[in-house]
């Protein structure tokens, strides 16, 4: 965590100790055991959320979202399933954030309510977005923050002791989490990499992780995105030293392409700006904010000079501009795909211009930023990205990383987290390779329940729920995979409507039956099998015993059959049919 980060409020239950001299807690006899579980972060990459339980206390670590994959139309994102935690609201001490990223911090603005606002404890950068996320659900004012630095030992119940310890990250105040129980430490690393010439930041604190190592740690959880990546992570000044060849060298406009939250590439950015005499336009409202944010608490220095506004950037000379703007990730609606797309309200792309990609791709958006670089090429633009160029610093460790932590920890039992199953597999393997026997390994499921007690550890055969909750604009948890099937279908097929007025008393129909095709055929040039549908449905309803009423749900099911039976054997194609009769 930052050394520029305020110092630990002392509270009941909170200790300021120097590390080395920590408090361990001691199991004694009726001392229930450990449980931890994910409801999030394991098998996917996103809604990373771990819970801890002993008796009476729980902890959280971090509450994060996904986005959405394939095959979830409509879908904005998807948080974790906090059902496990219904009724045991008052259990939980806090929640502890490792950093300020989407998945990590996402979930809180729609549970944390549900969970009566337990504390947050954090670093300051992380507590100023999570706030500012939060003003935009009204109830900011509820949020109870506790800032955390690594000096700290916090008592969370009985049976936890939280300390966090400085981690490298592509966000500033980035920390892992001690956790002593009574059955030892546990470990979760978050989100990290080790970076010996970081950018307004200190290197991770080798020391403080060292001493974990060498008093015994029982259990690690650790991230697994980069596993399979051989080496180690780059340097962000290394990064800076790619970027100043860039701008040095640009001949027209750069358009840099990042993440709002990555705010030390953005400082990289300005401080080369201002030293080749050149000017720097941020557009995006996260990045706007979050930049403004990381100003007013002192994480990133910023004279007036190099930045300029909208009408400035209309006037100044292309050579001498760079624009800093969201959406190297393909988003929809964010500054980089409304320029490709000529949608942005004054930014168009010319030949000459300049396109730096500076981030990786996150799994399952390969596709749409490579579509987004194919379009962004077609108009003359010039692209850069982290596969031919230096232009991005992952914010997590490569194999080596990955063994030195496991090296300097020495944990008895390991679970790697944060990453799908092919990146849990081939972590797993790493930490066989440094000396963790395969039995104390532990790649578990969403939801699986690890225990420790006197005995050790063990991953039982208890699951929690953690099926999807999915966020579709102002509903959360109202789509379920019935209505994402529904979705699909009229994606893939499309929708064939009939609408037909019958008599009530009789069910027979009264006029010519209507036929909308959406997603299917377009009428105008299908007219013949639109006519033979319609002769179809009057058929259906003709045969109808005029004797008997008109049964509404008869009616429909046996046109929703029938003619979705009829449309299959002319097109091979089974588009819903949705029937509407208006009974008159």
């Amino acid at each position: 965590m930052s050394v520029r980060a305020p110092g630990t409020h002392v509270t009941p239950g909170i200790h300021t100790d120097h590390p080395t001299a920590q408090k361990h807690l001691t199991a004694v006899a009726g001392t229930p055991p450990v449980k931890v579980y994910a409801l999030g972060g394991l098998e996917e990459i996103g809604r990373n959320c771990t819970v801890f339980e002993c008796g009476d206390d729980i902890v959280i670590v971090d509450m994060g979202l996904m986005f959405p994959e394939e095959g979830m139309p409509g879908i904005d994102y998807i948080i974790p399933n906090i059902a496990p935690l219904k009724g045991k609201e008052k259990n939980i001490r806090g929640i502890i954030v490792t950093h300020g990223h989407m998945d990590h911090i996402g979930g809180l603005p729609l549970l944390i309510g549900k969970l009566g606002f337990p504390v947050i404890f954090t670093a300051p950068l992380t507590a100023g977005i999570i706030r500012k996320r939060q003003e935009e659900y009204g109830n900011v004012n509820q949020l109870k923050i506790q800032m955390v630095t690594t000096n700290a030992k916090i008592a969370l119940g009985k049976n936890f002791t939280f300390e966090p310890f400085h981690v490298n990250h592509n966000i500033s105040d980035a920390f892992g989490a001690a956790l002593h129980t009574p059955y030892g430490t546990m470990i979760y690393t978050g989100d990290f990499k080790f970076d010996f010439t970081p950018v307004n930041d200190e290197p991770a604190d080798l020391t403080h992780i060292a001493m974990f190592g060498a008093r015994g740690v029982l259990c690690m959880f650790s991230d697994s995105t980069n596993a399979e990546s051989p080496g180690h992570q780059i340097s962000e000044s290394q990064v800076g030293l790619e970027l100043e060849r860039i701008i040095a060298n640009a001949k027209g406009r750069l358009i840099i392409g990042t993440f709002s939250s990555l705010l030390t590439r953005a400082q990289q950015i300005i401080t080369i700006a201002e030293k080749h005499g050149k000017k720097v336009l941020i557009e995006g409202r996260s990045m706007n904010a979050n930049v403004e944010l990381a100003h007013q608490l002192g994480y990133m220095h910023i004279k007036p000079g190099p930045i300029i506004d909208e009408g400035a950037a209309m006037r100044i000379a292309d050579d001498k501009l760079i624009i800093v703007c969201t959406g190297a990730q393909g988003e929809k609606n964010a500054v980089l795909m409304r320029v490709a797309n000529n949608e942005h309200r004054f930014l168009q792309i010319k030949p000459g211009d300049g396109i730096v990609f500076s981030s990786s791709v996150i799994p399952g958006n390969e596709r749409t930023v490579q579509s987004l670089k194919d379009t962004l090429v077609r108009q003359g633009a010039k692209v850069y990205h982290y596969q031919n160029l230096d232009v991005h610093a992952g914010g997590h460790a490569k194999q080596e990383d990955l063994k030195l932590m496991l090296r300097l920890m020495k944990p008895k039992y390991f679970m790697p987290i944060h990453g799908n199953r092919f990146l849990l597999e081939a972590h797993a393997d790493l930490a066989e390779v440094v000396g963790v026997p395969r039995p104390n390994i532990f790649v578990a499921e969403n939801g699986q329940v690890i225990e420790f007690d006197n005995e050790g550890g063990r991953m039982t055969k208890d699951k929690v729920l953690t099926d999807y909750v999915m966020v579709d604009g102002l509903g959360v948890g109202d789509v379920s995979q019935v209505v994402l099937r529904d979705r699909v279908m009229l994606a893939e097929d499309g929708i064939f409507v009939i609408i037909a007025t019958v008599e009530k008393k009789t069910g027979q129909l009264v006029g010519s039956p209507d036929i909308i095709s959406r997603g299917f055929v377009y009428m105008r040039e299908n007219k013949e099998l639109i006519e033979r549908s319609r002769a179809r449905v009057k058929k259906i309803l003709k045969d109808t015993d005029s004797r008997s009423p008109a049964f509404d749900d008869h009616l429909k099911n046996k046109l929703r059959n029938d003619v979705g039976q009829f449309l299959f054997h002319e097109t091979k194609r089974r588009p819903m049919v949705l029937p509407v009769i208006i009974e008159v």
